[in-house]
């Protein structure tokens, strides 16, 4: 009954995690060349609820969020949405929006490609396209990495800022590559 739903979920999900490890001036392209790709999103977890009244669908309990580009792994995650209206006059068409999408508790995101994220709580919001990651944020490549209070990426504008609280300061370490 609500699978073209969960399936709209995962394809936002694909979108959402296939450029975050790569240089911030490469995530549109990330972005761009991950909608091309084929192969589907499969979420496990413990547990599954859906609760079309608060418009949210989350899974509980060891979350893996896996397909071909990455992995998330978090204790818990979830997607709200809201409804929304298509089609015409005569033949309304009724379907969901996702509003944003919140990984908590244990966030790992892994890249197949190499990468890792790993946080306390990772927040998408589709409406800005951004990523907030909070609760001892760390993004690594290799080698380099960088830390801090709270790193926001804003996916369309190749940016992204870290920020860190009075008493700890903002830590990168890049490491150049090698030819």
């Amino acid at each position: 009954m609500y699978t073209g739903k969960f399936k709209a979920y995962f394809i936002l999900l694909t979108f959402l995690i296939s450029g975050l490890f790569l240089p911030v001036q490469a995530y549109s392209k990330a972005l761009a060349d991950s909608s091309s790709k084929k192969g589907p999103m499969v979420i496990t977890s413990k547990t599954l609820e859906l609760d079309d009244e608060l418009k949210t669908v989350t899974f509980t309990g060891s979350v893996n969020a896996k397909n071909a580009d990455f992995l998330i792994k978090c204790n818990k995650m979830v997607i709200y949405y809201h409804k929304t209206q298509s089609g015409s006059k005569n033949t309304p068409e009724t379907g969901n929006k996702i509003d944003r999408i919140v990984a908590i508790d244990n966030v790992r995101i892994t890249r197949t490609q190499g990468g890792e994220a790993t946080a306390q709580k990772a927040v998408y919001y589709q409406k800005d396209d951004k990523i907030v990651l909070t609760g001892k944020p760390v993004i690594k490549q290799g080698k380099s990495f960088v830390e801090g209070d709270r790193i926001t990426l804003y996916l369309k504008e190749n940016r992204s800022i870290v920020e860190s609280n009075h008493q700890k300061r903002v830590k990168a370490i890049i490491f150049s590559k090698h030819k």
